[in-house]
């Protein structure tokens, strides 16, 4: 074989060596890790995530995690489908170790399908070991009570603790804390409105939570109400009261306006009947006009004779008379 082919050949198998030898030294510190914790990966596999755009430092800390705690089933396989889906490894991992060592049933399967959901898989399982009190209404939405109106019409404003405990089973499409925070404001809310007077809901404010208890407001959400105290009830305003009172000035004001419509339609009643006065007045002083008028036609005619016309006067002068004697006696009786 030629110098040069040999030469060629070298230096290939220098570089090749230099290859194995960078990648060996890149990956020694994770491999060595796991192979001291009992977690063995191979240098392949390691090369594999790498190419994959895998972490894998972070699937080695992942597998010794869940070695460590003595969940074997679970390789490498699993963690990097998880991890390429989107999902929090070491949340899961840590969800799994907690159920394992509170006694929950968790697989990976369900850890995954519960983390890929949104929801903090974690979480989930640190209230299912250690239950969350809820505030009912939740001061961070502004409100401090829920404020309901018995029988009676006296407000009452209650602020409730519910305790609940995280169900993993109805964990993917469960509803959230606020769908529960609603649906105790609606039993509370129910409750006072049913109550005959704010009395009686004073002094057993344990009816509040029996009956909203017993509606069995968990269902279809994610978690799984174990107690629901009220913590503080008090006394608002006489909402009833207020109500009556608006409703009598509203009736008055209905009162006053049809009032006012018929004065107003008394008024205009009363200008059209000086109208109608006016026009026959009107009508007196026309037909008055045409007595000269008819007399003079009656002279002319020979229908009216001077006699006639003389016998009309006496008894229209005659007729005045008696007009002015009586007015000076009604003077008189008046004085």
């Amino acid at each position: 074989m030629p110098p040069g082919v040999l030469v060629i050949l070298g230096i290939i198998v220098v570089f090749i060596g230099l290859i194995f030898g960078f990648t060996f030294l890149y990956f020694i510190n994770v491999w060595v890790r796991a192979l001291a914790s009992k977690a063995p990966v191979t240098i392949l596999n390691l090369i594999g995530m790498k190419l994959r755009k895998i972490p894998p430092a972070l699937i080695v800390e992942a597998l010794i995690r869940v070695k460590k705690a003595g969940i074997d089933y679970i390789d490498t396989d699993s963690l990097e489908s998880h991890l390429l889906a989107g999902g929090d490894i070491l949340g899961v991992v840590n969800a799994l170790i907690a159920a394992d060592k509170a006694g929950i049933a968790l697989t990976f399967q369900r850890a995954a399908a519960i983390d890929l959901a949104g929801r903090d898989v974690f979480d989930a399982v640190r209230t299912s070991v250690n239950p969350r009190v809820i505030d009912c209404p939740d001061p961070a939405k502004g409100r401090e009570t829920v404020d309901a109106v018995a029988k009676d019409g006296i407000q009452l404003r209650a602020k409730a603790r519910v305790t609940v405990r995280a169900n993993l089973d109805r964990l993917i499409g469960g509803a959230t804390e606020e769908t529960i925070i609603a649906r105790v404001g609606e039993g509370i809310v129910t409750t006072i409105g049913s109550a005959d007077t704010h009395k009686a809901v004073l002094e057993n404010p344990d009816l509040i939570s029996k009956r909203v208890l017993e509606k069995g407001l968990d269902s279809g959400t994610a978690y799984e109400i174990l107690s629901i105290d009220i913590a503080d009830i008090d006394v608002g305003e006489n909402i009833g009261a207020r109500l009556q009172a608006d409703q009598a000035e509203a009736d008055k004001r209905v009162a006053q306006a049809k009032a006012e419509e018929r004065r107003a339609a008394a008024v205009a009643r009363e200008q059209e009947m000086q109208a109608k006065v006016q026009e026959m007045q009107a009508k007196v002083v026309e037909a008055q006009a045409e007595v000269p008028l008819a007399m003079a036609s009656a002279f002319r005619e020979g229908n009216l004779g001077i006699l006639d016309y003389m016998r009309i006067e006496n008894i229209k002068s005659d007729t005045a008379m008696r007009d002015s004697i009586s007015g000076i006696d009604g003077a008189e009786t008046s004085e």
